[in-house]
């Protein structure tokens, strides 16, 4: 049996918001979804509106197109399926710690 749009695109969603640890609730509040329609989105059960997609890629702080290009991928099969990045600001800094240097004993 082919996979479905809205099954690729639920298991995209969940990807994302696993990868950030975060809950069905937390994206529910954030993106203004009811947690019952949420979570029937994300198991590929419910359709979701543009409208609705939108706001829920909102609330994971990823693009849209971002989503829709991995479900595309999927539903190809051209990719293995990696969970969606999120937005991250033209100003963000990243920050490596040098590494430790070896602790020499007296001997």
């Amino acid at each position: 049996m082919a996979l479905l749009m809205r099954e690729a695109l639920g298991e995209s969603l969940r990807r994302a918001r696993v990868a950030q640890s975060r809950t069905l609730r937390d994206v529910s509040n954030s993106a203004s979804v009811s947690l019952g329609y949420l979570s029937e989105v994300e198991r590929g059960r419910k359709e979701a509106s543009s409208e609705l997609l939108a706001s829920i890629c909102d609330a994971l702080e990823v693009e849209l197109a971002t989503v829709l290009r991995e479900v595309s991928d999927t539903l190809s099969g051209d990719v293995a399926v990696t969970a969606v990045s999120p937005r991250i600001a033209d100003d963000t800094k990243i920050v490596i710690p040098a590494p430790k240097s070896p602790v020499l004993s007296a001997a």
